[in-house]
């Protein structure tokens, strides 16, 4: 690699570092929104209630990835906190989009599991997944409380979320970066909330 190629690589990492700061800097607007999410969520816990995580592709990811640090523990010891993801279990993930439709691997799940104290915490960048669609309007009408993670313009899914978090990009990767963070402060405030007690 000539000086001049590396030079344009390290130009365009520094852009990409500046591109997500940016929208870390308009995100900061979330502050109360993420706040409310996480009394939510806590007030769950206490009713002994659990938070069902859904997403698909690089929110799956991020749904399987803040129930770990639910179950196991974010920072602190602790005693561990009741989550599922509903994206791990490839044999109902395959039997339901095989026997029924794709667009059902959410709501059939919230059917068989969801409890009145549970919290439904739905992650799409863009907000119009069908699948998360369905499964955040059924869990509604069985008045499970909504949090949604989404991007700029909330899609179909604002219209079914109690608390939506839009993160001000319509850029995938970036939404998705900071979903990242936003998941890593309900952590910290919830893991802090309990560990106070």
């Amino acid at each position: 690699m000539s000086y001049l190629e590396i030079l344009r690589v390290k130009m365009n990492i520094q852009d990409r570092f500046n591109q997500t700061k940016i929208i870390i800097d308009k995100s900061k607007i979330l502050e109360s929104e993420i706040i409310i999410a996480s009394q939510i969520i806590l007030k769950s816990l206490k009713k002994g209630g659990k938070v069902i995580v859904m997403g698909n592709g690089g929110s799956a990811a991020d749904a399987q990835h803040f129930v770990a640090e639910f179950v196991g523990r974010y920072k602190s010891e602790r005693e561990p906190l009741a989550a599922i993801a509903l994206t791990t279990d490839t044999s109902i993930l395959t039997a339901v989009g095989n026997d029924y439709s794709f667009d059902e691997i959410f709501s059939r799940q919230c059917k068989a599991i969801l409890k009145p104290e549970d919290i439904i915490l739905a992650i799409s960048t863009s907000g119009n997944s069908k699948n998360i669609v369905q499964g955040i309007k059924y869990s509604k009408n069985k008045s499970a409380i909504i949090i949604g993670l989404t991007g700029k313009t909330g899609g179909k899914m604002k219209n079914y979320c109690d608390v939506i978090l839009k993160v001000p990009s319509t850029d995938t990767p970036k939404i998705q970066e900071i979903h990242r963070i936003i998941l890593h402060i309900i952590c910290e405030i919830i893991e802090e909330s309990i560990n106070k007690k």
